[in-house]
C-alpha cells in the first residue's frame, strides 16, 4: 500500500464528497462546494505535493435510480488525470450515504447490491488499489439511526447497532468483490475516534460509549467472538449468528485504519444539567445529562488530544494507520494550530513505535453546512485548504503549512507561538470570559496595530484577543504614523511580525477644508509605514475606501477599476494606494464602504435608531448607492488574508449594494422603531460607490451581517 513501515511521513489528501440523504432530498458536498465543476482541483492538489488522495466514485452519484444504469462520464476524465499526475487514489464508495434510493442503511440487501457495484467499479478502474468502501460506519450510523439527522431518520439504538452491522456487512462483502478483480487491493477502514468522560454517576454511560466507539472496527476485524462486550447485544438486537460469524472470519480484516479526530470527537457528559444554561439535555433511561465538548473541560486537558487516541488505536490493533481525516471549520490560524497539532502527535506516536503512514489533509476545498451536519441549507461555508470563493481556488495558510510539513520540513509561523482555543484560558465552559491570551502571551511575536482610539483599531484588538492574535494596539502617542521616527521607535519596541494600519483621517466632510492634514495621514502615513516593513521584510495592511470611485460607472466596482475621486479625502486614499503600490507590491490593501458594528455608536446605523426613538425624523438619499460593512465580518476577512500572505487590492464589502435611505429603513425594522419616521433627502446626483470583487467574495450577504448586528449589537439593547 502506500507508503510503507519506516517510511517518512506522508501527506495525503481529501476532497469532502459528502452525499447524504435528508428525508427524500440529497445533500452532495462535490456540488456545494464547487468541486464537481472544476477538473483543474486535480493539479491545484498535485502541486502541494500530496502523495495520494481519499477520492470519491459513490454509489449515489453514478447509479442513483436503478444498479444497471451506471454514468462514470464525471469520474472517468478526474481519476485518469489524477493517474497522470503521480497521484494514488483511495477510493471512496459510500461517504456518510445511505446509498441510492433502492436501498438503505437497514435493507438486508445493502451488502449485497454495494458489492455488486463494488465489482463494477473495480473493473473499470483496475489499477486502483486502496479502497474504502464505506467511510465511518459507526458514525454514519450513528447520525442516521441514533441522532435522526439522516435518513432514515431514527432514534434508535438497535437500528444504530444494525445499520453498522449491514455496513460492516457491506464492506467486507466490497472488499471480498474488488479483490476478486485486483487480488492486490487493499481495505483502509476509516472511523472517527473519541473518547467519552463523564461524572461519576455516569462512568456507566461512558464505558459504553467508550466501547461502542470500537464496534465497526472490531465487527471488521474479526473481534466479535465469544467473550466481546456487544456480541450478545448484537445477536439479541442487531444481527444473525450467522452474520456475525461471516465478519468473525477475520476476512475483512482490515490493511490500514482510517483514523479521524476532530475537537468534537472527545465528550463529556455531566448529570449536572443546571451547571449548563443553554445547553440540551438528553436521557438515555435511567440519567439526565449533557454532553459537551471534554476539551472545554478544563480538568480532562491532560488525558485529551490525538495522541492518546492514536495510542489506543495502536495498541488495540496493531494495524498500520493513517490519519485519514485533518480538519477544524474556524479560523486560520487555528485551522493550522491544529494541522500542527495533529502532526505533532503523529510524529511522537511514531517516535513510541505506532506505525503511522500519513496525514490526509481533509476538506481540501472547504465544506459547506457541516455546522448543521447537513441539515440546513445556510450555504455556510468554511474554508479548507483552498478558498473556494475565489474564481480559482485560492490556497490559503493551511495549504502551505500542510505543503511544508509534507515536505518534512518545519513549519514556523508566529500563529503557533499561542495555542489553539482547545487550550487556551478562558474557553471553557465554567470559566468564560472574552480576553483568552494566556498569560505570557506578551513573549510571542506580535501584529502591531495601529489607531487605538479608531473603531477598526478598537475591533482588531478585541478580534485579535479572541482569535489568539497577539497583538500591540498602539495610540498616536506611542506610534505616530506621520513621523519616519515614531515609526522606527515603535518597530524596534514591539518587534512586530506584521502591521495593520487602521489609523486615518476619517472626517470625509471636513477634508475639503483640512486638505493638508488628509493627504499627511491617509498618504503620507501609510507610505511611510510601507518604507519601514519594506525595510524590515514583513506585511503591511491599510485601508482604503470606495471614496476612490465617483459613483458614475453605472454598477458596483471591482478590485481592476480605474481609480476617480471625486473629493479630497477619495484623492488622499486613492494616493495612498498608488504610494503604497510603488514602494511595496506585496502591500495589502483593503477597500471597504460605510461599516458599521456592534461595539461603537459612531455609525450611520446607530445615529438613525437613536433618532428614531427620540422620534426624531431620518432624512436619508435614496440616490447614493453604498455598500455597508459589518466590522466584525470585515476584521475577520483581512485578517485571514494577511495570514495566508495576499497581496495588493481586496475589495472586502457584505454581498449587497442598497442606498442609504433603504439602509436606514432596514434598521429601523430591527429596531422594532417603524418605519414611518424615515423620509427620501432631497434631489441630488445619483452615485453607485458600492464594491463588489474579482478576487473573491469573502463576506457574508449583507442581509445576515444585519441579522448579527440586530443580534449582538450594544447599541440595540
Amino acid at each position: 500500500m502506500i507508503g510503507g513501515a519506516g517510511a517518512p511521513l506522508e501527506l495525503w489528501g481529501g476532497v469532502e464528497c459528502t452525499v447524504v440523504r435528508i428525508g427524500d432530498e440529497y445533500r452532495n458536498q462535490l456540488i456545494d462546494t464547487g468541486h464537481a465543476s472544476r477538473m483543474s482541483d486535480l493539479d491545484a492538489i498535485a502541486e502541494l505535493g500530496i502523495k495520494a488522495v481519499r477520492y470519491p466514485i459513490l454509489w449515489e452519484t453514478v447509479a442513483p435510480e436503478v444498479p444497471s444504469e451506471l454514468d462514470f462520464s464525471w469520474h472517468d476524465p478526474r481519476l485518469e488525470r489524477l493517474r497522470e499526475l503521480g497521484i494514488e487514489v483511495i477510493g471512496g464508495l459510500v461517504h456518510h450515504g445511505s446509498g441510492p434510493r433502492y436501498t438503505h442503511l437497514l435493507d438486508p440487501d445493502f451488502p449485497d447490491l454495494l458489492a455488486g457495484y463494488a465489482a463494477t467499479v473495480a473493473r473499470r478502474y483496475p489499477w486502483i488499489e486502496a479502497w474504502t468502501p464505506v467511510n465511518e460506519p459507526l458514525t454514519t450510523a450513528r447520525l442516521s439511526c441514533l441522532y435522526g439527522h439522516w435518513h432514515p431518520h431514527l432514534r434508535d439504538i438497535d437500528a444504530a447497532l444494525r445499520a453498522t452491522v449491514i455496513q460492516c456487512l457491506g464492506i467486507a462483502r466490497a472488499t471480498k468483490a474488488i479483490r476478486a478483480v485486483n487480488p492486490a487491493a487493499r481495505l483502509l477502514a476509516t472511523e472517527d475516534i473519541g473518547k467519552s468522560f463523564a461524572t461519576g454517576e455516569l462512568d456507566y454511560q461512558a464505558d459504553h460509549e467508550n466501547e461502542r466507539r470500537w464496534l465497526s472496527l472490531d465487527l471488521l476485524a474479526g473481534r466479535v467472538q465469544r467473550g466481546h462486550p456487544f456480541r450478545r447485544w448484537l445477536l439479541n438486537k442487531a444481527a444473525s449468528a450467522a452474520e456475525l460469524d461471516e465478519l468473525a472470519t477475520g476476512e475483512a480484516v482490515p490493511d490500514m485504519i482510517g483514523f479521524d479526530h476532530y475537537l468534537t470527537s472527545e465528550r463529556y457528559l455531566d448529570h449536572r444539567i443546571e451547571r449548563y444554561p443553554g445547553v440540551e439535555a438528553g436521557s438515555n433511561g435511567r440519567h439526565r445529562y449533557v454532553d459537551v465538548e471534554a476539551t472545554r473541560v478544563a480538568h480532562l486537558r491532560p488525558r485529551l488530544g490525538p495522541g492518546p487516541r492514536l495510542r489506543e488505536t495502536w495498541e488495540r490493533y496493531r494495524i498500520p494507520i493513517a490519519v485519514t481525516e485533518v480538519h477544524h471549520g474556524c479560523t486560520r490560524e487555528e485551522q493550522v494550530r491544529w494541522l500542527n497539532e495533529m502532526w505533532s502527535a503523529v510524529e511522537a506516536e511514531r517516535g513510541r513505535g505506532a506505525d503511522i503512514r500519513a496525514v490526509t489533509l481533509w476538506a481540501l476545498f472547504g465544506v459547506v453546512d457541516w455546522r448543521s451536519l447537513l441539515t440546513r441549507r445556510d450555504g455556510t461555508y468554511d474554508v479548507g485548504a483552498f478558498d473556494t470563493r475565489s474564481s480559482v481556488p485560492r490556497p490559503t495558510l493551511v495549504a502551505k503549512a500542510a505543503a511544508k510539513l509534507g515536505r518534512g520540513e518545519r513549519f514556523d509561523h508566529p500563529l503557533l507561538d499561542l495555542p489553539g482555543w482547545w487550550k487556551r484560558p478562558g474557553r471553557t465552559l465554567a470559566r468564560p470570559r472574552f480576553n483568552t491570551l494566556p498569560t505570557g502571551a506578551v513573549t510571542a511575536r506580535p501584529i502591531l496595530i495601529t489607531g487605538a482610539t479608531g473603531t477598526l483599531g478598537q475591533a482588531f484588538s478585541r478580534i485579535c484577543a479572541h482569535r489568539g492574535l497577539a497583538h500591540v494596539l498602539t495610540g498616536h502617542a506611542e506610534l505616530d504614523i506621520t513621523d519616519e521616527a515614531s515609526i522606527a521607535v515603535a518597530m524596534e519596541r514591539c518587534k512586530p511580525w506584521a502591521i495593520v494600519n487602521t489609523a486615518g483621517f476619517v472626517r470625509v466632510a471636513e477634508a475639503e477644508q483640512r486638505s493638508d492634514e488628509c493627504f499627511r495621514i491617509n498618504a503620507t502615513g501609510p507610505e511611510l509605514l510601507a518604507r519601514a516593513c519594506a525595510l524590515h521584510g514583513i506585511p503591511l495592511v491599510t485601508f482604503s475606501s470606495d471614496l476612490v470611485f465617483d459613483g458614475r460607472l453605472g454598477r458596483s466596482y471591482v478590485e481592476p477599476d480605474e481609480t476617480a475621486p471625486a473629493g479630497t479625502y477619495g484623492r488622499s486614499k486613492a494616493e495612498a494606494e498608488a504610494r503604497l503600490l510603488a514602494i511595496d507590491s506585496d502591500a495589502l490593501i483593503i477597500r471597504t464602504s460605510a461599516f458599521f458594528g456592534p461595539w461603537d455608536r459612531d455609525n450611520f446605523l446607530f445615529s438613525t435608531i437613536e433618532r428614531l426613538r427620540r422620534g426624531e425624523d431620518v432624512v436619508a438619499c435614496d440616490r447614493t448607492i453604498v455598500s455597508p460593512t459589518y466590522v466584525p465580518d470585515l476584521v475577520h476577512a483581512t485578517l485571514d488574508l494577511l495570514l495566508d500572505d495576499e497581496k495588493g487590492i481586496w475589495h472586502l464589502t457584505n454581498q449587497g449594494a442598497i442606498s442609504w435611505h433603504e439602509l436606514a429603513r432596514e434598521v429601523a425594522g430591527l429596531a422594532g422603531a417603524g418605519t414611518d419616521r424615515v423620509r427620501v433627502a432631497g434631489n441630488s446626483d445619483p452615485a453607485d460607490t458600492s464594491l463588489t470583487s474579482s478576487r473573491g467574495l469573502l463576506l457574508r450577504p449583507l442581509a445576515q451581517a444585519l441579522g448579527d448586528f440586530a443580534d449582538h449589537s450594544e447599541t440595540l439593547r
